[in-house]
């Protein structure tokens, strides 16, 4: 979850005035870029298999105390914690149990991003290392408790910590015991955002299966191959999946923000603060109707906010959000993105990627959604495994960055492993927990140390 952004006071008055929101959003073939979001999970080093404390000194804070003294970041807070950074296009944040997210600038090509990466890593490594921490990339913690984990004081995750066991029984689980890599990537035009939506929508489920990193939970195989993503099944309905709207005709931006203002709201902020309105009707803001600010109307502000809070499996906002991927080592970090800008930011890749989920239904998308989480790569479609649909999917992509001509294929390479091996980041984690570390899912944190 990012840090809070600049609210814009602009009245809302319409549906139609969102729906141009969206739409300013798109931009010419020349400016599409790409932005890469991951997240990590700090340890101790004397002892991996519980969290880096908060707050306490040579904690999470200190992580952040010492970027900005030593890197040139500065402080983001909230209620004079410091809670998130921000240098240049980028932002570090941090995740309601301490994992430590870092939102890059967005791009003109992978390379830049892969140096932005590597920077990143080595400033973390720098500071965290002489305090004894150290950061692991997996997507659902292997030996913590819900209870062990910390809690940011960041005003809108007391909101959410309050309302997510009243909509599903693993909201904790998502905001406290789960990483993701995600990648950002625009959009031509209403048309153009309509067909990547659909098509990223429906390959979500393989890029799950591929990206699979999570199979323990406190320090025991929990059944799954990505438990981060069976989490996200029972986090809150109402704002979590595949939109079946999508798939609709007539789908365009009014049709989104039609089901964006369905989506029960989480919080407003007003005067620095985040005000609870969990549960409430976002239309009700609109006409001034909200309990908690009697006579108050929606801003453009709010709304840029409240779009915040759909947890779809690609997010649309002023651009497109993949959200369905573990995460794991820094080249499968990289590969998250070069397999999205491969699919869709090529003409002819994005075309064949368009035919390849073409006649695939709403409820198979879903039915294999929920079946990847536990099987990934060995889950079936129409008669053929994930593992072959993937081999598809990262050919197309290929095709697509080679068209491109900048060399970015090479981020691929990852990919071409697991689907060539038949073996995911879960699957070998699991073999290495077994044969090397005795059963000791703690060493994991340091094996998966970024």
């Amino acid at each position: 979850m990012s840090n809070p952004g600049e609210a814009d006071p602009t009245p809302v008055t319409s549906v139609r005035q969102l729906a141009d929101w969206f739409a300013a959003g798109g931009k010419p073939r020349a400016a599409w870029k790409v932005g890469t979001e991951h997240e990590k999970f700090g340890f101790r080093r004397d002892e991996p298999g519980l969290p880096a404390p908060a707050y306490e000194p040579r904690g999470i804070r200190a992580v952040l105390e010492g970027l900005c003294a030593k890197h040139g970041w500065q402080p983001i807070l909230d209620g004079g914690n410091p809670i998130g950074l921000k240098r240049g296009g980028g932002s570090i944040s941090l995740e309601p149990g301490g994992q430590l997210e870092l939102s890059g600038a967005v791009h003109a090509d992978l390379h830049a991003a892969q140096a932005e990466l590597n920077t990143h890593l080595r400033e973390v490594h720098e500071i965290a290392g002489p305090l004894g921490l150290g950061f692991a990339l997996l997507g659902f913690h292997p030996t913590a408790t819900r209870a062990e984990m910390p809690w940011m004081p960041k005003g809108r995750y007391a909101v959410m910590r309050a309302y997510m066991p009243k909509v599903g029984s693993l909201g904790l689980d998502m905001m406290l015991r789960t990483c993701t890599v995600q990648a950002n990537l625009d959009y031509g035009d209403e048309a153009d955002m309509v067909e990547k939506l659909r098509i990223s929508l429906a390959l979500q489920p393989v890029a799950t299966a591929l990206f699979a990193n999570s199979p323990f939970t406190e320090g025991k195989p929990n059944g799954f191959l990505s438990m981060r993503s069976q989490v996200w099944t029972d986090t809150d309905n109402a704002r979590t999946g595949i939109p079946a709207v999508v798939f609709e005709p007539g789908f365009g931006f009014e049709r989104f923000c039609d089901w964006v203002l369905d989506v029960p709201m989480y919080f407003v902020m007003r005067d620095g603060k985040w005000i609870d309105t969990a549960g409430m009707s976002f239309r009700a803001f609109m006409e001034g109707k909200l309990p908690v600010l009697p006579g108050e109307r929606a801003t453009m502000g709010d709304f840029a906010d409240h779009v915040t809070t759909a947890f779809t499996e690609v997010r649309l906002k002023r651009f497109l959000e993949m959200r369905g991927m573990d995460a794991g080592s820094p080249a499968m970090l990289m590969a998250a993105s070069a397999l999205w800008v491969g699919l869709i930011y090529d003409d002819a890749a994005q075309k064949a990627a368009a035919a390849l989920v073409r006649d695939w239904t709403v409820e198979e998308i879903r039915a294999l959604r929920a079946e990847v989480p536990r099987t990934a790569l060995r889950a079936r479609l129409r008669g053929r495994t994930v593992r072959d649909i993937a081999h598809d999917m990262v050919a197309i992509a290929r095709g697509g960055l080679k068209a491109r001509g900048l060399g970015e294929e090479v981020y691929l390479a990852p990919l071409d492993e697991i689907v060539g091996s038949g073996l995911t980041q879960a699957e070998r984690w699991l073999h290495l927990v077994e044969r090397l570390y005795g059963g000791d899912a703690a060493k994991l944190l340091t094996a998966a140390e970024a």
